[in-house]
């Protein structure tokens, strides 16, 4: 797989305290999210809805809740940029990588 210079730096980063972190906070959403459309409902509620798991976090490391919410930011944009290579990958190993010359 081709990779962008220190973007595998970057995955590999990915602690297991945060990893716990994330899987948190996305467990915390999924309950008082559930099955909302979040193309649909504004960003401004959903980041209401995590606040208090993200302030739990934020007393328990003794941070201020803004340094919960850019890392949880931080990390989701690295896990879903992750997920997008990982499916890359499998696109092009699987023949289907140029759709543009497909018959």
């Amino acid at each position: 797989m081709n990779q962008i210079p220190g973007i595998q730096a970057q995955f590999d980063a990915i602690s297991n305290e945060d990893m716990e972190m994330m899987n948190r906070i996305n467990a915390y959403s999924a309950e008082v999210l559930g099955d909302i459309d979040p193309q649909k409902t504004r960003i401004s509620v959903q980041i209401e809805a995590l606040r208090p798991i993200m302030q739990e976090i934020a007393d328990e490391k003794k941070v201020p809740i803004e340094d919960i919410f850019i890392k949880y930011m931080d990390l989701a944009s690295i896990i879903a940029a992750k997920k997008d290579a990982k499916l890359k990958e499998d696109l092009d190993a699987a023949g289907f990588s140029d759709f543009t010359k497909m018959r």
